[in-house]
């Protein structure tokens, strides 16, 4: 069984627009920078793949199977980081009696 060839960046945008997007509008709507994204288009970046994948309604291992199959078509396990969390410490104010 031979795996298929990545699709081409230009292929991506174009599905993209077909979907009434951009690539900024879909980052920007991760709250990443506008042109963030592009890093996925030229390597590996899980997030950002997910990203794209989800806006083009497909997933990221069917648009970029060299990232997710070895040669012998056998999967490589990749994983989105979870996000930071912000911890903001709260002091409670002190009260008169």
């Amino acid at each position: 069984m031979k795996m298929g060839n990545d699709w081409h960046p230009a292929d991506i945008i174009a599905g993209l627009r077909k979907k009434r997007t951009t690539l900024a509008a879909v980052s920007r709507k991760a709250g990443l920078g506008s042109s963030t994204l592009a890093n996925a288009l030229a390597r590996p970046w899980a997030k950002g793949e997910m990203l794209i994948a989800q806006a083009l309604g497909v997933p990221p291992s069917s648009i970029w199977p060299s990232r997710y199959f070895d040669e012998k078509n056998c999967r490589i396990l990749r994983s989105v980081r979870p996000a930071k969390v912000k911890v903001v410490k709260v002091e409670k104010a002190e009260q008169e009696e």
